[in-house]
C-alpha cells in the first residue's frame, strides 16, 4: 500500500511534526457579496466553511495562539502552518492581506503560510504578495475547484469556468507557489467516472497537492432543501472509500494528499451522519487501501 501523506511530506520537509492553525481574516467572498452571486456556493454554509476556524474577533497573533491550545492534545513537539481557511482569502483590499498573511508568517514556529481562495480571485498583485512572502516562508494556495463538469458546477453555483482554474494554476505555478486543490466526492448526478475524470485532471494540472472531500450535507444550505425533497442521495461509506481508491490510483504519485475526507461541525451535519466519527471513517479507509494493496498512480 502506498500514497503520498501529507504528513510524511511535512516531516521530509521541516523534520518534524507540523499542525494547520485554522485562522479567520474575516474575509467575504464575490459570491456572497453580490459581485457574482448572494448564497454562496450550494453547500457552503454560513461561516465559508470554515467551522474550526478561530474567533475573527481577536487579532491574527491571538487567533493563533488560541488555535495552538486547540490542536495542544495532540501535540507532542512541532511547528504550524498559518491556514486562511473559510470564504475567499484572497478577496479586498491588498494591503489588508499583506498586513494578516505577514502577521501570521511572524511567529518562528510558523513554518508555512496556506491560503484558501478562488481562481477567479487572483489578481496580478495578490500573486505577486505571495511570490514575495513565499521568499520568506512557503506559501500555499488552495483552490476549491470541486468538478471539471459544467453541469455540476453550474449546481453547486461554483460561479467560474474551468479555464478560470486552468489560468490560475499557469500563473501560481509561474510564480513558484504550491497549489492545493479541493475536490468534493458525492455531487448530485455526478457518476463514479465522472469523479474519476476529475482527479485526473487535477492530477494532470500542475497542481502539487490534492484535497479530497465526502459531500457534506449542513443545516441553513440550499443543498440541504434539496436533500430533504429528496433530489439526490448521500454517499455510502463503502462506496466513499471505492471512489477514494479509484481518484489516488490515477493521481501521480508526487500528488500530496492532503485529506481524505472533510469536517463538518456535527451541530450543523445532517448527512451522511456516519461521517461523523471521523475517527473510525479514517481507520476504515487505511483498513480498505491495505486490504486493497492500494497505489498511488498505479493506473496512469
Amino acid at each position: 500500500m502506498y500514497y503520498h501523506t501529507l504528513n510524511e511530506e511535512l516531516r521530509r520537509r521541516f523534520g518534524c511534526k507540523v499542525y494547520k492553525l485554522a485562522l479567520d481574516g474575516g474575509f467575504t467572498c464575490p459570491n456572497r457579496d453580490g459581485t457574482i452571486g448572494a448564497r454562496g456556493c450550494i453547500f457552503c454554509a454560513g461561516d465559508g466553511s470554515g467551522a474550526f476556524a478561530a474567533d475573527r474577533a481577536l487579532d491574527i497573533s491571538q487567533q493563533i495562539e488560541a488555535a495552538k491550545v486547540r490542536v495542544a492534545g495532540k501535540n507532542g513537539g512541532g511547528k504550524y502552518i498559518a491556514y486562511f481557511q473559510n470564504f475567499t482569502n484572497t478577496y479586498g483590499s491588498l494591503a489588508r492581506m499583506e498586513q494578516l498573511f505577514t502577521q501570521a508568517l511572524a511567529p518562528e514556529d510558523v513554518v508555512a503560510l496556506s491560503v484558501a481562495t478562488r481562481p477567479d480571485c487572483l489578481p496580478d498583485a495578490v500573486i505577486a504578495l505571495l511570490q514575495r512572502l513565499n521568499t520568506d516562508k512557503p506559501v500555499w494556495v488552495e483552490l476549491g475547484l470541486q468538478t471539471i463538469h459544467p453541469q455540476s458546477a453550474a449546481y453547486i453555483r461554483r460561479g467560474y469556468d474551468l479555464p478560470v482554474f486552468d489560468d490560475a494554476v499557469r500563473r501560481l505555478r509561474a510564480a513558484g507557489l504550491e497549489v492545493i486543490v479541493h475536490q468534493i466526492l458525492g455531487l448530485p448526478g455526478e457518476t463514479d467516472a465522472q469523479m474519476v475524470q476529475t482527479a485526473r485532471y487535477i492530477g494532470q494540472s500542475g497542481a502539487q497537492g490534492i484535497k479530497l472531500h465526502l459531500l457534506h450535507v449542513l443545516r441553513g444550505t440550499d443543498l440541504a432543501a434539496d436533500y430533504a425533497a429528496g433530489k439526490f442521495e448521500v454517499l455510502t461509506p463503502e462506496h466513499y472509500i471505492d471512489l477514494l481508491e479509484q481518484c489516488l490510483r490515477v493521481l501521480p504519485p508526487e500528488v500530496v494528499i492532503h485529506r481524505l475526507t472533510g469536517d463538518g461541525a456535527k451541530r450543523d451535519l445532517i448527512a451522511p451522519l456516519w461521517s461523523a466519527d471521523k475517527k473510525r471513517v479514517l481507520n476504515a479507509i487505511r483498513a480498505a487501501f491495505a486490504r486493497d494493496d492500494l497505489v498511488q498512480g498505479s493506473e496512469l
